[in-house]
């Protein structure tokens, strides 16, 4: 490797996957091994640049249990007291600085992996670290330059190795966010236009960026292998042949465009050659079968091979899959896999963002070989304002695909080889960055003050229910970030990515104040139940059962509660089965009062007179009481869940 300058200090950088030496990163090293199922993991997805900066004090620990409770040197950040400083930043400034870098590091992050930890955390996604275009304000890591070295603003490739081994020794796996559909904004076409997707038309360029922004000084076509921040690396990704140069997509469904075009100003990489008919868009295993791999496809699987040996990491959650040819999704996760699997990684988990709707995800995940989906839209949607009142759990009764429920029970008739299919392939979440498709964004606590009180209840359905669970970073400490502008919804995202850290964009429109408290009844609530779900099986891989539900307890008085009215204010329950053992959960998304309700039960696993557990409650004093099986509608309980509650009983 050779040592390159950029901007401070010097790191050995490789500027040509020529100078990658695989036989040396890989050899004597013990690589941290696979787990046995992904559905066992609870992630967290944290944008780094907006997590922890190392200089926070009071309300957690360090790595080791040590609570960290005085100021010292540069940790200068005291804990955020909602009484005090809510609402105290200037709300134009606050916004224009969430807009930029904040300043989250990769060192910050390391020593927050307690934090992690006691929370329940098994595995840790990570925003995008790879450099991004010089002098941009691409905080989010969306818009690479340098595919081989960490943006200097997070770290350095050591600090994130470190980081790594870290977890491990922690038992906590890490994801990195990736891309290979397109890099930052990297060139700009001729006469710095902003040129748009125009029936495949490939416009001409005028040179690489020196900076963002810059008109294109860099010469596009030659290849370019001098020590400068500007172009795109490493130096196999000069070629013009490179770039699809087809302008930006206006049309986000047409097809081939949302194939073939920019996304926004980052730059589309041509991933290869796949079929233009939009009347054989349907045929994925045709256009795999077609498609043929562009030498820059096979160079960034390549790049994506060197990070799993170099730093020894879990998995990689691959951005924008929608806007790939299968093709290449395909030959990407192979290429990945078996690169994974040579090093003793046999479960190396890829898990694709895949905004379409959960049968074309189907679809994909069985044809390009990716493990898990993520950002299907009707699972956050269904998960969240089923909790709120305003959807339907589901109907076993039906075919109808109308509640989050019906969502995981139609694997076997959807051609899968068992019934807990969508539950090991499918990543739950409801908060996240990017809300692709709404316009108005906020997080799940952020559109009414009563959504704050049912947050434990949303966190239960989703670590308790079927699925990959996933939580995002600040939900946790019920950040309740929110668009409420009228009539401007420009850089709405902006609000769903406070800084835990606090700097000049912290939750709840503060300054200066941190919210990694540990002390805090969401974060309580998330590591009580995360530690019942690691205990019992049927919790992470078991069978589920929307379970019916009856005020009186009156044989044919039990029913799958739907909303009346357009809400729904009542009990929902499910059964988790795993071989011979039931747990059964419930939420109440009436936030007023408590609920007491019979709920059925399996009558072969629980019969009249046995004994069921209160394993947890969000009523204090209610845990560990025993309910008894009573012989209505064959088996039935009678329990009580809290308003805006969450229980489990096994």
């Amino acid at each position: 490797m050779r040592v390159i300058s950029y901007g401070k200090g010097k790191r050995a950088v490789e500027r040509s996957l020529r100078e990658i030496d695989f036989a040396g990163l890989v050899e004597g090293v013990a690589y941290h091994p696979s787990p046995a199922a992904w559905e066992d993991e609870i992630l967290y997805f944290l944008f780094l640049d907006r997590f922890s900066d190392a200089r926070e004090f009071g309300g957690f620990s360090d790595n080791q249990g040590k609570p960290v409770t005085e100021p010292s040197g540069e940790r200068n950040t005291p804990l955020f007291a909602p009484e005090r400083d809510a609402g105290t930043a200037d709300r134009e400034s606050w916004f224009e600085a969430g807009r930029s870098w904040c300043g989250g590091t990769i060192s910050g992050m390391k020593e927050k992996l307690g934090y992690l930890k006691r929370l329940g955390i098994t595995a840790v996604w990570i925003s995008p670290v790879f450099r991004q275009v010089t002098g941009s304000s691409d905080y989010h890591g969306y818009g690479i330059q340098n595919y081989l070295d960490v943006d200097p603003h997070f770290g350095t490739r050591e600090e994130l190795k470190d980081f790594v081994q870290a977890a491990h020794a922690l038992g906590i796996r890490v994801i990195l966010d990736i891309i290979i559909n397109h890099a930052g904004d990297v060139f700009a076409y001729e006469g710095n236009m902003q040129y748009t997707y125009q029936d495949g038309r490939q416009w001409p360029v005028q040179g690489y960026r020196s900076r963002s922004g810059e008109s294109g000084s860099i010469p596009f076509d030659v290849d370019v292998n001098a020590d400068f921040d500007g172009a795109v690396w490493p130096v196999e990704l000069q070629h013009a042949s490179v770039w699809s140069r087809h302008g930006e997509i206006r049309n986000w469904d047409g097809f081939p465009e949302f194939l073939d075009g920019d996304f926004c100003t980052l730059k589309d990489v041509n991933l290869g050659e796949g079929l233009k008919d939009p009347s054989a868009a349907w045929d994925l295993q045709r256009r795999i079968r077609e498609f043929r791999p562009s030498q820059a496809l096979k160079d960034l699987s390549v790049i994506y091979k060197f990070w799993i040996a170099y730093t020894d990491i879990d998995g990689y959650r691959l951005d924008t899959v929608k806007h790939m040819e299968p093709g290449a999704v395909r030959y990407f996760a192979t290429a990945v896999h078996e690169f994974a699997a040579s090093i003793g990684k046999e479960n190396f988990c890829i898990i694709g963002e895949i905004t379409g709707g959960r049968s074309y995800a189907a679809s994909i995940l069985d044809n390009t070989g990716l493990d898990a989906a993520l950002g299907i839209n009707d699972i956050p949607d269904k998960l969240e304002f089923m909790i709120k009142g305003w959807r339907s759990p589901g109907n076993p009764d039906t075919e109808e695909q109308e509640g989050y429920f019906d969502l995981f029970r139609n694997s076997l008739l959807d051609n899968k080889h068992t019934r807990q299919w969508y539950g090991s392939h499918i990543v739950t979440m409801f908060d996240d960055h990017d809300q692709v498709g709404v316009k108005q964004k906020f997080r799940f606590a952020g559109d009414a003050p009563q959504s704050e009180l049912l947050l434990p209840a949303a966190l239960g359905l989703n670590l308790a229910s079927s699925g990959i669970p996933c939580i995002y970073y600040g939900t946790e400490q019920a950040f309740n970030g929110a668009d409420h502008r009228q009539g401007d919804d420009s850089w709405s995202d902006v609000f769903l990515r406070e800084c835990m850290f606090g700097g000049r964009f912290g939750s709840r429109q503060s300054t200066g104040k941190h919210f990694f408290n540990e002390e805090h009844p969401v974060y309580r609530f998330v590591s009580d139940v995360a530690a019942i779900r690691k205990q019992r099986i049927e919790l992470r891989r078991g069978r589920q059962y929307l379970r019916q539900v009856s005020a009186t307890g009156y044989d044919g008085d039990f029913y799958y509660p739907q909303p009346m009215g357009g809400a729904l204010r009542w009990v929902i329950a499910w059964s988790r089965i795993f071989a011979d053992r039931e747990t059964l959960c419930a939420v109440n998304t009436d936030t007023l009062q408590a609920l007491r309700v019979y709920v059925v039960v399996d009558s072969s696993l629980h019969p009249p007179g046995s004994i069921m557990r209160c394993l947890y409650s969000t009523a204090e004093g209610t845990q560990h009481h025993d309910v008894t099986v009573e012989t209505r509608q064959g088996s039935s309980v009678c329990i009580t869940v809290p308003a805006a509650g969450f229980v489990i009983y096994g």
